[in-house]
């Protein structure tokens, strides 16, 4: 989507769900990470992250619309335009936007750790780092370590 696309978007969003228009811009600001939109107090623009758009798709990024014209349009008006405010959560629940945007991030691979077993009563020991056996001995039974390899994580694997 270009910023001329955004624009008449952002455009047509106002007129159809708060019957007010946006007379102000509508950029795409790539450096956003954490954040859907932006709205700027000083300038009344506002700032979209094109990842949202990417990422989770038309629908949500309207919804992303949605909120920060809620902040457009109460500033203009002298409402209380902040998150925490009753007029912008009614608002933007008159309209149907998001009040969070949804995560952006990949989910994880769970890390392969190292793991040790005890040669004296068996008890296995997984670390993100490999550590020296010959220094370090088992907290149950004092015994020594033998390194096993990379496995994955195990949660009641013994610390």
């Amino acid at each position: 989507m270009e910023t001329i696309e955004l624009q008449k978007l952002v455009e047509a969003v106002s007129l159809n769900h708060f019957d007010r228009h946006f007379s102000h811009q509508a950029l795409f600001n790539k450096r956003l990470r954490s954040t859907g939109g932006r709205y700027h107090l000083s300038s009344h623009n506002l700032d979209f992250n094109p990842h949202v758009l990417e990422k989770a798709g038309l629908e949500t990024f309207i919804g992303v619309i949605k909120h920060e014209l809620c902040h457009y349009h109460l500033h203009l008006s002298g409402d209380g335009f902040q998150h925490k405010d009753k007029a912008f959560k009614d608002l933007l629940k008159q309209v149907g936007g998001l009040r969070y945007t949804p995560s952006l991030k990949e989910p994880e691979e769970p890390k392969e750790n190292w793991q040790y077993r005890c040669r004296k009563c068996g008890s296995i020991a997984q670390r993100q780092r490999r550590f020296n056996t010959a220094k370090y001995v088992c907290a149950k039974c004092k015994g020594r370590f033998e390194l096993i390899g990379k496995g994955e994580t195990n949660k009641t694997a013994v610390d």
